[in-house]
Order: structure tokens, then C-alpha cells, then sequence
């Protein structure tokens, strides 16, 4: 909404030394942004964040050449002069990188083979070791992270029953991603009984994203021993300093019930709240091995290749107003345009 962002251009100085210029090809809307960034005031003025996939256009950097993709995390900006020593997700330990075409199409380097493909086989496979014949539920089971924890949990041999919203979603997590039910949560009746009738021998691993109702129908069939990564609770994400509040908490209502804290002192069974990044340079390297096998193997929805994350085109309408101003050569004006918000949201 106008009142709510605005495109701001700018002209580019042009390039120094050790510097080069990128053309953003994809950017990512991502569930994160709703918590940490549109509702900070330290929001309000730079230009939107997120991941990125940009093309090289013009180069004074050592080792980037013209046409090179470069994988970081620049924003919503149609241009960028950016450097070798930047990173990505303002992690030190992450620096940008050089997509290599041969893991996959670049739109997948912000999505399965990319943040939200680490952050599933990361809680997933590193934290809970899903093993056969277990039953695995996921929250948010169609979005961008949701749909690979399905697809590893079917690929490990586990009954995987996803949660999500509509028919719709329901359908393309059973009829095209495999799961073996997913239960629609905006449909009359959801609650507790509603997950029992798909998981008659309980949960063993709950893959939370959502929080709130769906949390709540998923507590009373929580097995013993079961494992609860917590990856985030969007349900609650609009409620003012949400951390704090009880209520569709999965932080504060799995410690009420008495689970532990899975990991902690050797416990193999609980919660835990968790981040990708607490993956090192070359663990990271190893799962993105395995994720870009996985796809090209077909183990891996194709559709679900494309789908995640909402990653977007910058050719596509939605964003024509953002590729209106071209880029000229070394030594001309070059116009910038970015999208910025000017307001806190909630």
C-alpha cells in the first residue's frame, strides 16, 4: 500500500576499486520479516531486506566477472554495488556467494537449496534424527520450509501428516508432495480430535511453525518421547512483544507441560527453539550437497523445486515498477530503484 512503502530512486556513483555491480535477478518474501522486520522502527527508511540472487553487470572485483550470479542478501533493490568481503543474513561466517548453475536453478539458491532448505533439514534431520515408521507433523505444511520437512520425513520412512490452510494447500501437500494427510485448520471442528484421526499412534516429532490453535490441537497427541523443533510461531507474530505472551506460545507452553529441553544434558526427547545458522561453513556445504542430490534425483517435488521459497523474478509485473530505470555503462548516471517502508505495521 502506498501509505505503507514507497520506491525511491537514486543515482549510482560509479564504481571504485575492489567493487562491482549487481542486478538483482530474484528476492525472497520471507515469514521472518513479519517479527524482526516489519514491526521494528529500525525498519522504517533502508530499503526492504531479504535474500537475493543478482547477476554481476559491470566489475572492478577480483575474482566476479560479468555475468557471474551472486547469492547474498541485498534487499529489495533493483541494483547494488557491492563487494567481496559482504556476507549474507549479516553472518560473518557466510560470506557471499558464486551460484554454481550445476546444484540447481538460481531461483533455488534462496529456497530449497538455500535458507529454507537449510533451516528443514537442519531442524529436521540434524536435531531429531527422524527415524522409520515414526510419525512426523509439520505446521505451515505447503510453505516454503514446511514442504521440504514433508518431503525428508517421506524420503526417512515416516507416516508425515501436514497442517495448513484450505484445501487447496491440503491437496498439493498429499496429491503432489507426497504426505500421507495433511488436515486443513481453518475447517469446522479442528482441534485435538482432528489430528488424532490422522496420527492414531501419536506424534513423535511436531515441526512447529505456526503456534497458537494449531499447537494446541497438536499437544494432546504428543507421544512421550516426542521431539518438538521450533522453528517459529507466525500465528502470533502480530501480537505486541510476542516472545512474552503465553498464550499459542510453544516456548512457554511445552516448558508448562514439563518437556525438556531437547539436547540439553543429554535429553534425546523435547523442544527446542532452533536457527540454521547455527550450522557451520561446512556443514552447511554438506547439506546443500545433499539437498541439490536430493532435487535433482527427483526425490523432491518439482514443483515443489519451484515453489519454494516465494521467491520473486524481478522481470515479473508485480515488481515493473522497480525495473523501470536501466542501468548504463562505466562512467554514466545510473539509476537505482528501491523499495522502502515507511511505517511501523502493528
Amino acid at each position: 500500500m502506498p501509505e505503507d512503502f514507497e520506491i525511491v530512486s537514486e543515482t549510482l556513483p560509479p564504481l571504485a576499486a575492489g567493487e562491482m555491480l549487481l542486478k538483482t535477478k530474484y528476492l525472497t518474501l520471507d515469514p521472518y520479516m513479519r517479527s524482526e522486520y516489519m514491526n521494528s522502527k529500525r525498519a522504517v527508511g533502508p530499503p526492504v531486506i531479504g535474500g537475493t540472487v543478482s547477476e554481476v553487470i559491470e566489475s572492478r572485483c577480483e575474482g566476479w566477472s560479468v555475468g557471474d550470479l551472486v547469492v547474498g542478501y541485498y534487499g529489495w533493490t533493483e541494483y547494488k554495488i557491492a563487494t567481496a568481503e559482504d556476507v549474507q543474513w549479516n553472518l560473518e561466517n557466510m560470506p557471499i556467494e558464486k551460484w554454481d548453475t550445476d546444484l540447481g536453478e538460481p531461483s533455488t539458491a534462496l529456497g530449497v537449496l538455500g535458507m529454507t532448505g537449510y533451516t528443514a533439514y537442519h531442524g529436521l534431520v540434524n536435531i531429531c534424527s527422524p527415524q522409520a515408521g515414526e510419525t512426523v507433523v509439520v505446521s505451515a505444511a505447503s510453505g516454503a520450509v514446511g514442504q521440504v520437512v514433508g518431503q525428508l520425513a517421506k524420503i526417512a520412512g515416516c507416516h508425515v501428516v501436514g497442517v495448513a490452510g484450505g484445501p487447496a494447500k491440503c491437496s498439493y501437500c498429499t496429491d503432489e508432495l507426497g504426505f500421507d494427510a495433511c488436515v486443513d485448520y481453518k475447517a469446522e471442528g479442528f482441534g485435538a480430535d482432528t489430528i488424532k484421526e490422522v496420527c492414531p499412534n501419536g506424534i513423535d516429532i511436531y515441526f512447529e511453525n505456526v503456534g497458537g490453535d494449531v499447537l494446541e490441537a497438536v499437544i494432546p497427541n504428543l507421544n512421550a518421547n516426542c521431539r518438538v523443533p521450533i522453528c517459529g510461531y507466525i500465528a502470533r507474530y502480530n501480537v505486541d512483544n510476542f516472545i512474552k505472551v503465553p498464550e499459542g506460545n510453544p516456548m512457554i507452553r511445552l516448558k508448562e507441560l514439563g518437556l525438556p529441553i531437547l539436547g540439553r544434558k543429554g535429553s534425546t526427547s523435547g523442544f527446542t527453539f532452533f536457527g540454521w545458522n547455527a550450522m557451520g561453513p561446512e556443514e552447511r556445504s554438506d547439506v546443500l550437497q545433499e539437498l541439490s542430490r536430493l532435487l535433482q534425483s527427483g526425490e523432491q517435488s518439482p514443483r515443489g523445486n519451484a515453489l519454494f521459497p516465494p521467491s520473486f523474478s524481478m522481470e515479473q509485473d508485480q515488481l515493473a515498477a522497480c525495473t523501470t530505470i536501466k542501468a548504463a555503462g562505466t562512467g554514466q548516471t545510473r539509476g537505482n530503484s528501491k523499495l522502502m517502508k515507511k511505517r511501523r505495521f502493528w
